[in-house]
């Protein structure tokens, strides 16, 4: 049996993405020169600075800014005001997945930031060479916090470049009973 608060977990990132806004921020530039082939993604290089929760951290970009980014296409448990399900476990694995000072490489999507003014990205753990399974599987770090059932499937139209993978790393995560959906609400009477 799933943990009551992972329902109630669901029901609040339904609620959230029929709710969440984005808007285009034209101030972030991915760079062309970082763009190995046509089928790579368009990535800039960063640096972990700051670790928010497991969904969110902030980054030193190239140029000197630093910005406080979501991960795009996924959502993991909350950790800040009411802690739910998961969500130490989840702020944990990020933060071991990308220590600061790490150098990682940010990829963008359609839309740039988001109603919090977050600039809004995928993160590579090494530079990606295409956007086949195998790469994004292994190199990105929002695939791998669904992988390994520390986040669930969220996404925010038009930014969805990867959801066809992250619905199957979902289902994959969830069959296996990893992370957060392995969560048992005890014995029931």
């Amino acid at each position: 049996m799933r943990a009551p608060g992972l329902t109630a977990f669901c029901t609040v990132l339904v609620a959230a993405a029929l709710l969440a806004g984005c808007t285009a921020d034209a101030t972030f530039e991915p760079d062309p020169a970082a763009d190995p082939g046509a089928d790579a993604p368009r990535v800039s290089r960063a640096v972990v600075i700051r670790h928010t929760d497991g969904d969110t951290a902030w980054f030193r970009l190239e140029d000197g800014t630093e910005e406080r980014t979501r991960f795009i296409g996924m959502d993991t448990p909350e950790v800040h005001g009411q802690v739910e399900p998961y969500g130490i476990e989840a702020s944990a694995y990020t933060a071991r997945a990308i220590p600061i000072g790490t150098t990682v490489w940010l990829e963008t999507d359609v839309e740039l930031r988001d109603r919090y003014d977050r600039l809004l990205a995928y993160v590579w753990l090494e530079p990606p060479t295409d956007t086949s399974d195998a790469e994004v599987r292994t190199k990105m770090l929002n695939a791998r916090l669904v992988i390994d059932g520390y986040a669930m499937v969220a996404t925010y139209p038009p930014n969805v470049r990867y959801v066809e993978y992250f619905t199957r790393y979902q289902t994959e995560a969830r069959e296996a009973d990893r992370g957060l959906w392995g969560l048992d609400a005890g014995p029931t009477d």
